[in-house]
């Protein structure tokens, strides 16, 4: 016992000091950098980076004409460190390892309230204990691990976000086992972290984007809103590829879709959305879900959400809601493309004219 207490001790303050030491680099590095390029630089600044598991681009207007790359790097380390399955001593890895956790950053909590509050409004098409089963088809950390033996159903008795239970100082599971994976709303809370940290430093015209989720605020060096493109849902389609564009006015925006993350076994296409309740993947014929709302962390949840729905259900919760705008695009019976839009997003979206 003593010595499990003394390691949770050796642990936080290990994480202070890093902290801290991050601080006290980013503060530095600001400096530095405003003191070169506040007096010879104007317009709209673009810096780029890696992050969990994928990129990220950030682009924005500082009259300072400061370069955050440094500082946003340090953030997002930090950011990792608490809620990625991909680092073994992460806050998220241990609460994973064990059957309960005092929280040490400020985003297990913020997660930890938003996933209930979604997990309850969709009743349960979003759950961020569906770790075990996204582990066993093939989509974790791990890699592809199916076995002919697997009994999904009992990996279902992990499965359920009623299990976990927290307040503003730790969290806990009912289950040993049970998984936590957040996966479907890390990355836009991500997103939300980064354009609050922007916010903070004084700028209020940007667009961040972490591997697909963004968030927009303000104008571009236009003077206009940003406008961001959705991919046609195809796997081989370019960036490039444009399906529609929506004018991003001060929101949050997260597309999800089985098109591209799945692999094929014995001829059956294996999605990487599980559907929480039956532990398989889904099939039907939505395929993209893009969903504006206030903050990314949101849109992001709830596109996972639609994707385990399907398009009846999908466009039910988008009547439903004021909360959030939607896109979906889907298949018809003879394979073409057809999309549903909600009636508040009519005037910000714009298709390709080529």
């Amino acid at each position: 016992m003593r010595s499990n207490q003394q390691k949770n001790i050796i642990y936080s303050l290990v994480l202070l000091l890093m902290v801290l030491a991050v601080y006290l680099w980013r503060n530095r590095g600001q400096e530095e950098t405003e003191a070169v390029k506040e007096t010879i630089y104007e317009g709209r600044i673009s810096i780029t980076g890696q992050t969990m598991g994928t990129s990220y681009q950030i682009s924005y207007l500082d009259p300072k004409g400061r370069d955050l790359k440094s500082s946003v790097d340090s953030l997002l380390l930090v950011f990792n460190q608490s809620l990625s399955t991909y680092i073994q001593d992460s806050e998220i890895s241990r609460f994973n390892q064990q059957d309960s956790l005092v929280f040490y950053l400020p985003y297990f909590p913020e997660v930890l309230n938003a996933s209930k509050a979604i997990y309850e409004q969709t009743e349960g098409a979003f759950d961020p204990t569906v770790g075990p089963l996204v582990n066993v088809w093939g989509f974790g950390p791990d890699g592809p691990s199916l076995k002919d033996s697997v009994e999904i159903r009992d990996l279902l008795k992990l499965v359920g976000f009623d299990k976990v239970v927290f307040d503003e100082k730790q969290v806990s599971k009912t289950v040993t086992g049970l998984y936590l994976d957040f996966s479907a709303i890390a990355k836009g809370q991500g997103v939300d972290v980064v354009a609050d940290f922007l916010v903070e430093k004084g700028i209020h015209d940007f667009l961040v984007e972490i591997g697909g989720e963004l968030v927009a605020k303000g104008v571009n060096d236009q003077g206009e809103i940003w406008k961001v493109g959705i991919n046609r849902p195809e796997e081989t389609a370019m960036a490039s590829d444009l399906y529609s564009i929506i004018a991003l006015d001060d929101k949050g925006m997260a597309t999800s879709g089985n098109y591209r993350n799945f692999y094929v076994q014995d001829s059956v296409k294996i999605s990487h959305t599980i559907d929480p309740k039956t532990g398989y993947p889904v099939r039907h014929n939505l395929l993209s879900a893009t969903v504006i709302a206030s903050d990314c962390m949101t849109a992001d949840a709830y596109a996972t959400a639609m994707m385990v729905m399907g398009l009846d259900k999908a466009i039910a919760l988008d009547e439903e809601m004021e909360e959030i705008k939607v896109f979906l695009i889907y298949s018809d019976s003879t394979g073409e493309y057809q999309y549903h839009v909600s009636e508040g997003l009519k005037p910000y979206l714009s298709f390709p004219t080529n």
